[in-house]
């Protein structure tokens, strides 16, 4: 869901130390640019930002990057961040598309969708980030051993999401229906904004975690 336009936020993001200013001179250099060998982990739609600072928090030993498309989301997002001051997670304004031009390939350890748009018109199938032709995109960027973790409370999108598994080149790993009431997934799980929030509503959580197909 979009945010209301916050007035400032995109000058503001590009005076931030916390959001990333030149992702295309990164491209192949992330490490670097973190200043260490860690494995680097995205999140696509990163929203306010509350599960990528949540797992860096918790894993200081993981490089971090919210993208997020919506400046007044990351304004959030970058708010949260200025308050916690974390070295391992930065944040970029960029459209999922247009990944392959700040990320080399094999460059990402691991991947997280989010409560994703499910665009829920037909004709809209090929911009929902799941769908088989943004797991391509995902296949050029992960590392050979790298996964992608999916979660929403939105069935219909995920049964969509499930079925496009196989023609995106990869296979699911792990799977549940109902998240929070499965002890071997829930293990550790970070909350999301909207996690709690549909939750709270009594909407069970749908996850996967896919790798890469073997032959």
């Amino acid at each position: 869901m979009r945010l209301r336009n916050i007035p400032g936020s995109r000058e503001y993001l590009a005076a931030s130390p916390y959001t990333i200013h030149d992702p295309g001179a990164q491209r192949g250099a992330w490490r670097e640019y973190f200043g260490s060998s860690h494995p680097l982990h995205i999140e696509i739609g990163t929203g306010k930002g509350g599960f990528i600072i949540a797992m860096a928090a918790l894993h200081p030993e993981i490089n971090y990057v919210g993208i997020e498309k919506y400046s007044s989301a990351l304004y959030k997002a970058v708010k949260k961040e200025e308050a916690q001051k974390l070295p391992n997670v930065r944040y970029l304004r960029w459209e999922a598309e247009l990944l392959a031009d700040v990320f080399a390939p094999g460059e990402v350890d691991r991947i997280y969708l989010n409560f994703s748009d499910p665009w829920p018109k037909k004709s809209q199938a090929q911009r929902r980030l799941p769908s088989r032709q943004f797991l391509r995109l995902y296949n050029q960027l992960l590392a050979p051993d790298g996964t992608i973790e999916f979660k929403t409370d939105n069935r219909a999108l995920f049964d969509f999401a499930v079925d496009e598994v196989p023609e995106g080149g990869f296979q699911i790993d792990a799977l549940t229906y109902d998240l929070h009431n499965d002890p071997a997934m829930n293990e550790g799980n970070v909350m999301t904004e909207y996690e709690r929030k549909f939750s709270a509503m009594g909407n069970p959580i749908c996850k996967y975690i896919l790798s890469r197909k073997t032959q």
